[in-house]
């Protein structure tokens, strides 16, 4: 199904060690494992036929890959408002292992010691959703899953926690767009893999 009005496609980079075992991955540049430069070539087919405006990338060496590896590379722009969510003394650890000593936290509502909250991260989403509506074309992103749930949360006007019903597997698309008009903004496609 295609649409009269742009479309924002928000690809989640390819595994890597850490997104495969459940470890918040950050600011940290872990790279991409084979299965996840595997997945990220085959972006290239999948979003082959398909033009945009502008292509931008999230400034992680993970997210770099997934664009190059899918044909991209060459144009993108790097945008450090795109970055994963700091995690701060979270990075590096699994959501078990948190929960081991904060029964009950939750990131969407709670953020990470020494990184970011949710209001943070809704304010870069924010940014992001602002230079989109300016450029009013088809473009493409890479980044992380959180960021990228937030990111989706606040183009339906949800606050940055509505991000928590979002869930993203690596290497998938979605596309953002708007139904009758641009003042009705959608999710048009979600995790597709």
């Amino acid at each position: 199904m295609s649409s009269a009005f742009p479309e924002i496609y928000l690809v989640r980079h390819g595994e890597t060690e850490w997104s495969r075992s459940g470890r918040h991955t950050g600011r940290s540049d872990i790279p991409l494992t084979e299965v996840g430069e595997a997945a990220a070539g085959k972006l290239a087919e999948r979003l082959s036929g398909l033009s945009f405006a502008a292509v931008w990338s999230s400034p992680s060496a993970r997210a770099r890959k997934t664009c190059a590896l899918a044909g991209f590379g060459s144009g993108a722009v790097i945008r450090d408002d795109l970055a994963e969510w700091d995690y701060g003394a979270y990075e590096g650890i699994t959501t078990k292992e948190i929960l081991a000593g904060h029964p009950g936290w939750q990131l969407f509502r709670d953020g990470c010691p020494n990184g970011e909250t949710p209001a943070d991260v809704g304010a870069r989403a924010d940014a992001v959703v602002e230079a989109l509506r300016q450029v009013s074309a088809n473009i493409l992103i890479f980044s992380s899953s959180h960021f990228l749930r937030v990111l989706a949360a606040r183009w339906l006007g949800l606050p940055p926690e509505g991000g928590a019903h979002f869930v993203l597997d690596t290497a998938s698309i979605s596309v953002l767009g708007f139904e009758h008009d641009l003042t009705e903004p959608v999710i048009r496609r979600w995790n597709n893999r």
